[in-house]
């Protein structure tokens, strides 16, 4: 840290990034006098953690240390936080804003630097490194001052755990291990796992092994908080995860009433009255086994929003997605009936090939929920005759969309989510880190216990298990077919449920399109200009008004 202009500690949870950066800080200040720090991060209450390190865990064990702290001058708390140094350093939070234009340092201390706006970092926080520190230095000329100022250079610290590898603090890590190998810099960058941490006695291994095995575990953000690796592309995958990662914009769910109940239905987040135009497609991709025993297999389920564009095409929004393990054919109908009628879709998409004829041939009857009492109407199927000729309840609405999957439909699927990436026209729920700041300004949230904000960010949570199943998908190609599979203890569930989903969408799209062009009127297919006449009038009849000639064609 002494030695570099700039530092990036990457690092897991309790491996003391906050604590060593505490200690440096307060070397700095005592052996170089006059050093102003300013420290920020992406809360304000995260950059006063280094302050309380300095204060309630270094300064009681160190007498030394508690003589060099003006305490008079010294102050934490929610407006002013700063520790003065009787030397005249200082250390001092300053809130990553604008409001924080002003202020000037030596070293800057980025804390949690990827929770903060890189334009903030560009724009204000890194414009305080615009003046050295310049000790008097009594006993030499000023010339030989001017070169013991020039030697000593201004400092940057960014601290953080790993993240998503298309963030742009990825970009500055990669940027400054490159720097790192360059004699002509000096910059430094390291990533430090939680096995260190466990070798240190700082963090218990059972701790982490319990963690590991609780039901809801999730492999991505302990990869990221954990093992300090960024998570991103898989080298050969055919998902490209820039692609998806790109199309997570959507900023809140639709969530059933159960849950939106909980946030007192708040705009945002209950199921909104259909739109004009809009269509609804429900998916599913049927299994009865708990995945304990069997790692792919596992229900998932997705809610499509297709919104109408200017352009007359359409855009996917993935609205809701959720997973269920271990449920009977029975349940799995009734829960997907249920809804269908919540999210007041038009379409069922089921894979009728396999287990999922079961789960039709429940939706194909009158279900009753035994809870309720309440009666769910049978549903029949819209697009294949012997599928629908399998319901014998007359008058059941046609809204099941029979996918039997060959490996010509399979490798079309695949290669139209591809694309849908690409093109951006289909979008996804935002990364569960940025729902916990969009869900904290709902009402209500807040006071929500651990569990019940949990229920709500399952929907982020299950959409980023998607982009990790996406991306650690296998493929082969032959004969102009693509053929997806997963890998060795892996699943592939939420794949299969989006590509027909999507496939499902697009079939409706062109559907509506040519149903459009067989609507249109003559003028709206020919464009027919009024004759321009110039000169002589022959051949024209000629007519009289208000005392001008006018010509008109003989049709």
């Amino acid at each position: 840290m002494n030695w570099s202009s700039t530092t990036v500690f990457i690092g897991s949870r309790g491996i003391g990034k906050s604590f060593l950066s505490a200690v440096f800080c307060v070397i700095r200040c005592i052996l170089y006098p006059g050093t102003k720090i300013c420290i920020a991060s992406g809360t304000r209450g995260q950059a006063i953690n280094v302050l309380e390190k300095i204060i309630l865990e270094l300064k009681p064990n160190s007498p030394e240390l508690a003589a060099e702290i003006d305490d008079k001058q010294t102050k934490i708390n929610g407006t002013n936080a700063q520790i003065v140094f009787k030397n005249s350093s200082y250390i001092k939070v300053v809130t990553a804003s604008d409001s924080a234009r002003g202020n000037r340092a030596n070293l800057l201390l980025l804390d949690e630097f990827r929770m903060i706006a890189k334009d903030v970092i560009d724009t204000i926080l890194r414009k305080f490194l615009t003046q050295k520190r310049m000790p008097r230095y009594e006993a030499l000329t000023k010339e030989e001052r001017k070169a013991e100022y020039a030697k000593e250079k201004n400092k940057t610290m960014y601290l953080s755990s790993a993240y998503f590898v298309d963030h742009w603090s990825y970009l500055k890590c990669t940027d400054t291990c490159r720097f790192m190998i360059d004699d002509r810099k000096k910059q430094f960058v390291c990533g430090l796992p939680y096995q260190l941490s466990v070798t240190e006695g700082l963090l218990d291994s059972e701790t982490v092994a319990d963690e590991m095995a609780e039901t809801d575990f999730n492999e991505i953000k302990f990869q990221m908080e954990y093992e300090a690796l960024w998570y991103g592309n898989t080298d050969g995958s055919f998902f490209d995860y820039n692609s998806i990662s790109k199309n997570r914009k959507i900023k809140y769910p639709m969530l059933p009433d159960k849950l939106a109940s909980k946030l007192g239905n708040a705009q945002n987040v209950r199921i909104p009255a259909k739109l004009n135009g809009e269509i609804r497609i429900l998916s599913a991709d049927i299994a009865l086994m708990t995945s304990r025993k069997n790692n792919n297999d596992a229900t998932a389920v997705f809610i499509n929003q297709l919104m109408p564009t200017k352009a007359g095409r359409y855009t996917s929004n993935i609205v809701y997605t959720d997973v269920c393990e271990g449920l009977r054919t029975d349940d799995q109908a009734l829960m997907i009936r249920k809804l269908y009628d919540e999210y007041q879709c038009d379409y069922i998409v089921l894979d009728t090939n396999g287990i999922g004829l079961g789960v039709y041939d429940c939706l194909a009857r009158d279900i009753v929920d035994t809870e309720t009492g309440e009666i769910y109407p049978a549903v029949s199927c819209c697009n294949n005759a012997e599928m629908a000729s399998r319901c014998t309840v007359i008058g059941a609405d046609k809204v099941v969309w029979s996918i039997k999957a060959s490996a010509q439909f399979n490798s079309d699927c695949a290669y139209l989510l591809r694309e849908a990436f690409k093109s951006g026209r289909i979008r996804l729920l935002c990364t569960e880190y940025d729902a916990e700041e969009i869900l904290s300004d709902i009402r209500g949230y807040s006071s929500l216990s651990s569990a019940e904000k949990l229920q709500i960010q399952m929907p982020y949570i299950n959409t980023t298990l998607l982009v990790d199943e996406l991306t650690k998908l296998q493929h082969e190609e032959s004969g102009g077919k693509v053929k997806i599979f997963e890998r060795s203890g892996m699943r592939k569930d939420r794949y299969s449920s989006l590509s027909y989903n999507y496939y499902v969408a697009i079939q409706l799209e062109n559907k509506m399109s040519k149903r459009q062009s067989a609507n249109a009127s003559a003028s709206d297919m020919f464009i027919i200009k009024p004759p321009n006449y110039r000169g002589k009038t022959k051949g024209k009849a000629v007519s009289t008004i208000n005392g001008k000639k006018k010509c008109a064609s003989w049709f």
